[in-house]
């Protein structure tokens, strides 16, 4: 295992959806509480001693707004940003390509998932050491039900059913070879688990939290608004600092 003393860990954080869902200035600049929601994702990692950088993948033309955030909020492991492509596939190969050599893993991170606290990150990434690749997810816990045309039709089990989350997490090696194949074959997933899947490898499951929401619709945003606070205080009480 890991010498989670020795930061050996890398977080590629895809930033570059024009966020249609939210309509108006794009989810992760707005502001939650005093600071982009970017930064707020971005401080989680931050606060976890076995990340050693994170490469930022954001719109093309808009690396200067981040630079700037790096001094005025402390983001201090921000080591590389870069330009998204023209799929979330193509933006985190962007970010994987200028990695540290150094790091032994790769975690894939939302930049719109603020609510991820840093012991989830360390569970995850000794999973990862430990069996090559893993994800976080939480089992489904509403009904599902099938629907034709209008009506309701038969319901579907949900054992063993799960909401995906992330980060998703990879030995750089088992990543690198799954994107290689991605470009060889002319593969297409918006998930990375789905990609590494793809490519012959099997993912753990390492349990996340219902905290853990991604911030796509105008709902979502209002919700993490009311909820901030509330984990601010959850948060300090922990003394992580973020």
């Amino acid at each position: 295992m890991m010498d989670l003393l020795v930061p050996s860990v890398s977080v590629v954080i895809p930033a570059g959806g024009r966020g249609t869902r939210m309509g108006g200035l794009r989810k992760q600049y707005r502001l939650l509480g005093n600071a982009p929601l970017l930064v707020r994702t971005i401080q989680v990692f931050e606060a976890c001693h076995e990340v050693g950088e994170v490469i930022l993948v954001c719109p093309q033309g808009e690396e200067r707004v981040v630079e700037a955030w790096q001094e005025e909020y402390g983001l201090f492991k921000i080591k590389k940003i870069v330009s998204g492509g023209l799929t979330r596939q193509e933006s985190v190969q962007n970010g994987l390509q200028v990695i540290d050599e150094a790091s032994k893993v790769v975690l894939v991170h939302d930049g719109v998932r603020p609510f991820i606290q840093p012991e989830e990150v360390s569970l995850l990434v000794q999973r990862v050491m430990a069996d090559g690749a893993a994800s976080l997810a939480i089992p489904v816990a509403d009904t599902l039900r099938k629907v034709e045309g209008s009506e309701f039709a038969d319901t579907v089990p949900r054992d063993g059913l799960f909401r995906m989350q992330t980060p998703q997490g990879f030995l750089i090696s088992i990543f690198r070879h799954a994107h290689q194949l991605a470009t060889e074959q002319g593969w297409d997933e918006t998930d990375d688990v789905a990609l590494v899947q793809r490519a012959g490898y099997s993912i753990k499951l390492e349990k996340g939290s219902a905290w853990n929401l991604k911030i796509t619709t105008p709902e979502d945003w209002a919700f993490a608004e009311v909820v901030w606070p509330i984990w601010q205080q959850m948060i300090k009480s922990k003394k992580l600092g973020l």
